[in-house]
């Protein structure tokens, strides 16, 4: 984490936290947010330990937070820690993967926007702005998206099956198509094996699969799916 920055007086920008595992994502953002004339980028955070720490000690006005954390899903652990500890400070999350999957579910935990990294520039500085006043951003496809769904009620059989998988659950289906056994998932999670494969119990009833070997072929072509998009 690197310390706050002053470009001007900063009581006058919106202090913009950065929350990404990748050096060169942080590097490409801080440039396209600082050569903005009303927002300046007062720190950094690779992991959510750092995060958090930066949030207590910076109080930025809004934090740009990747999903993908150390690997993994830990970004949804750190929107919800950010709710629950720090409620005033709004979250846009800025992801490679497919808003569909995601962007609704992020929201129930906490975030007031989600904006995938392949959208232009302009798109996700007007998210920043959108969200640091306290607004809702999303993509005009996926707010359409939400608001049918809310439209149908909840009868409404869902399009994709991921979307009756807990949080937990889509987070080690991420790591079991990332090719982890369970035991690696286990230490990764700071969970015993036991309760990992429970989990796979769960992930196999839930999306309807024979065996673990059915299990992990889901895993890794969803996966796969979500890298191509």
């Amino acid at each position: 984490m690197k310390s706050e920055k002053q470009l001007g007086p900063a009581k006058d920008k919106i202090k913009v936290l950065i929350v990404d595992d990748h050096p060169i994502v942080r590097e490409g953002l801080v440039r396209l947010i600082e050569l903005q004339a009303d927002l300046v980028v007062c720190g950094e955070a690779a992991n959510v330990p750092d995060a958090l720490r930066a949030i207590e000690t910076l109080d930025p006005d809004i934090a740009v937070v990747d999903l993908s954390l150390d690997r993994d899903l830990g970004g949804i652990e750190l929107i919800k820690e950010i709710k629950m500890r720090f409620s005033q400070v709004p979250v846009l999350v800025l992801s490679m993967h497919d808003e569909t999957v995601f962007a609704e579910r992020m929201i129930r935990a906490g975030a007031k926007g989600y904006v995938m990294k392949e959208e232009a520039p302009d798109a996700i500085l007007t998210a920043i702005r959108r969200v640091s006043k306290g607004e809702i951003y999303l993509s005009d496809n996926m707010a359409a998206r939400i608001l049918s769904n809310v439209a149908g009620g909840h009868s409404k059989t869902k399009k994709f099956p991921t979307e009756r998988l807990s949080d937990r659950e889509l987070e080690v289906l991420e790591l079991i198509g990332q090719g982890f056994g369970a035991s690696q998932i286990a230490e990764k999670l700071f969970l015993s094996v036991k309760t990992i494969e429970t989990y796979y119990l769960h992930l196999k009833e839930k999306l309807r699969l024979e065996n673990a070997g059915k299990l992990r072929q889901y895993a890794i072509k969803w996966v796969q799916c979500k890298r191509s998009m």
